[in-house]
C-alpha cells in the first residue's frame, strides 16, 4: 500500500470517490482496497510553499514558451445554436452549445453549453463555470444539477425550468474540460493519460480565445470565472494565465474582473486537517479521533505515519453511509427512472438527480439536439465524471495564484455551504488563514427572503468569504435562492444584505 502524501491523497480520494457512489450511483457498500487501487493511477506533484511569491508559478517558463491556436470560427455560432433540446420548456432567451477545437494537430476538442441571458444580455456580464473532480462534467453538475435553466424529470426524458439559474444575473458558459470528460474529446490517446492542472489551464485559455472569436461581441464584456471543489485549482490557474497573458501582451486580451469559488480545495494541508476539525464538530466522528488525527498527522509532511494513516481509515470508518456533500440531506435509495414525471421541485432538488440527467444526456436524440458527440465515440457514454483520464500533475496549493489575482486588481469571492462535509468551511477558513490577511469588514450575517443567508467577512486585498445556510457541496442545488442572491451581488459589486 502507498505511503506519505500520494497515500492521503489516493485515501481522500477514494473516501471522495466513495461518498460519490453511494450517492449517485447507489452502491452502499464499495471494497475499499478496489476504490484505493483505482486511484493509485493518480499521481501528485510534490508540496508548494505556501507563501506568498511575487505573483509567479514554478511552471511560469513553460507556459511563456506556449502559443495559443486561434482558429477561424466563421458561421460556427450560429451553426451551435440549439433550436431546443428535446422536451423542453418554453424559454425566453438563446442558448448554444458544440466544440470549440483546441488543438488541430491532437484533434483535442472541448464542448461547451452557453446560456444567454433572457433580459439585458448586451450589459450583462460573462460567467463561466468549471466544475471540479477533477474529471467531473460542468454540464452535469452546474448545467443540469445547479445553477442551469434546466433540471431533468425522473423520468430521465424530460425538462423543466430553474427559476434561480445564474443566467437571470449573467451571460453563462459551461465548459467540460479537460478533454476525456463529458462530451469533450481528443484523437490522440496520451492526452487522457497526461491530463493535469497545467495542461487543464492551457486548454481552458485557448477554448476561451477560440471561443470568444466565435462570439466577438462578448470580446470587451467583463469576465468573471466561478467554480466549486476542485475548481479551487481550474479557477485561480486560469485566472493566472489570463492576467499573464494580458500583461505580456500590454493590453486586454480577455476582460477578466473577478472570480468566484464554492467549497473550493486551495491548500491540500489545511483542507485536510480543517475537513476533520469539521467531521468532529458534527459528531460524524468522535473527538478523540480527531484530536489523534490532529496529534498524529502531519498534513504538510512528505510521508505519513503508519499510525496515521491506520486513524485515517478509523475516521472514515466511524462515518459510514451518508451524503458526505451535504450530511443532513438524504441519500439516493432509488435511482430508477418512472414511466411518468414524479412531481418535482427546485428548492427540493431530488437526491437521484444524477441517474435522471445521465439518462437524459445520453439519449441520442439529444445529443443530435446540443451539438455534442458529433464523432460518434462509442468507447463509452457521457459520463458525469470521467474514468478514462489520468491526472498527472496536481498543485499542493493555489494560494501564490490568490494572491497574484488581487496584486491585479481581480476580485476573490470564496464560498462555502454550511453543511458540506467535504470540503467544508473549515477548511476553507483555515486555508485562508495561511494568509494571514487583514480584516476589512468583521464578521456578520447576510439576509435573502428576511432570513439570515449565511454570513460573509471581508478581507482587506478584495478577498471576501461568505457561508450559505443550509447548503451543502453544490450550494446552487441546495439553496438556489441564496446562490443567485449570492452571485448577483458579486457581479454588481453590491453588499449582501445586512438587514432583513
Amino acid at each position: 500500500m502507498k505511503t506519505g502524501k500520494s497515500y492521503l491523497c489516493c485515501l481522500l480520494f477514494a473516501f471522495h470517490l466513495f461518498c460519490f457512489a453511494s450517492l449517485v450511483f447507489g452502491k452502499h457498500r464499495m471494497g475499499q482496497e478496489e476504490v484505493l487501487h483505482d486511484l493509485f493511477k493518480f499521481k501528485f506533484t510534490d508540496r508548494v510553499d505556501t507563501n506568498r511569491v511575487d505573483g509567479q508559478m514554478d511552471d511560469l517558463e513553460e507556459f511563456e514558451s506556449v502559443q495559443a491556436n486561434v482558429y477561424s470560427h466563421m458561421g460556427l455560432k450560429e451553426a451551435d445554436r440549439i433550436l431546443k433540446f428535446p422536451r423542453q420548456p418554453i424559454v425566453d432567451f438563446s442558448h448554444f452549445g458544440g466544440y470549440v477545437t483546441v488543438s488541430q494537430s491532437a484533434g483535442r476538442a472541448l464542448y461547451y453549453y452557453f446560456t444567454e441571458a433572457p433580459e439585458n444580455k448586451e450589459s450583462l456580464p460573462l460567467l463561466l463555470w468549471l466544475n471540479g473532480g477533477p474529471g467531473c462534467s460542468s454540464l452535469a453538475y452546474g448545467a443540469m444539477q445547479e445553477l442551469g435553466p434546466f433540471r431533468v424529470y425522473s423520468d430521465g426524458k424530460t425538462l423543466f425550468r430553474n427559476r434561480y439559474s445564474w443566467n437571470n444575473a449573467a451571460n453563462l458558459l459551461f465548459l467540460e474540460s479537460p478533454a476525456g470528460v463529458g462530451f469533450s474529446y481528443s484523437n490522440t490517446s496520451s492526452d487522457y493519460k497526461n491530463s493535469g492542472d497545467k495542461k487543464t489551464a492551457m486548454d481552458n485559455y485557448v477554448f476561451l480565445l477560440n471561443w470568444l472569436e466565435r462570439f466577438p461581441e462578448y470580446k470587451e464584456r467583463e469576465f468573471y470565472i466561478s467554480g466549486e471543489s476542485y475548481a479551487g485549482h481550474y479557477v485561480p490557474q486560469l485566472a493566472h494565465l489570463i492576467v499573464h497573458y494580458n500583461k505580456k501582451a500590454g493590453k486586454t486580451i480577455i476582460n477578466l474582473k473577478g472570480v468566484i469559488m464554492g467549497n473550493a480545495v486551495i491548500n491540500q494541508e489545511t483542507d485536510d486537517r480543517g475537513m476533520f476539525e469539521y467531521f468532529a464538530g458534527h459528531a460524524l466522528i468522535p473527538g478523540d479521533v480527531n484530536d489523534k488525527i490532529q496529534r498524529l498527522c502531519n498534513f504538510s509532511a512528505n510521508e505519513l505515519s503508519g499510525k496515521c494513516e491506520s486513524t485515517l481509515q478509523e475516521a472514515f470508518d466511524d462515518i459510514g453511509n451518508l451524503n458526505i456533500y451535504n450530511i443532513y440531506g438524504p441519500l439516493c435509495m432509488d435511482g430508477n427512472l418512472t414511466v411518468r414525471p414524479k412531481k418535482a421541485s427546485v428548492k427540493n432538488i431530488d437526491p437521484c438527480l444524477t441517474y435522471y440527467v445521465y439518462a437524459y444526456l445520453n439519449l441520442p436524440e439529444v445529443q443530435k439536439a446540443i451539438h455534442a458527440n458529433v464523432t460518434n465515440i462509442k468507447l463509452f457514454d457521457w459520463e458525469p465524471c470521467s474514468d478514462v483520464i489520468n491526472w498527472n500533475d496536481y498543485a499542493i496549493t493555489t494560494i501564490p495564484i490568490l494572491w497574484e489575482l488581487m496584486d491585479s486588481d481581480v476580485r476573490v469571492w470564496m464560498y462555502s455551504g454550511d453543511i458540506d462535509g467535504r470540503v467544508p468551511f473549515t477548511s476553507t477558513l483555515a486555508s485562508l488563514g495561511t494568509m494571514k490577511m487583514e480584516t476589512k469588514a468583521l464578521w456578520r450575517p447576510w439576509f435573502h427572503e428576511g432570513e439570515v443567508g449565511g454570513y460573509i467577512q471581508a478581507f482587506k486585498g478584495d478577498l471576501t468569504f461568505v457561508t450559505v445556510r443550509g447548503a451543502g457541496h453544490m450550494v446552487p442545488s441546495n439553496q438556489p435562492g441564496r446562490a443567485l442572491s449570492l452571485i448577483s451581488h458579486f457581479l454588481t459589486r453590491t453588499p449582501l444584505p445586512d438587514k432583513p
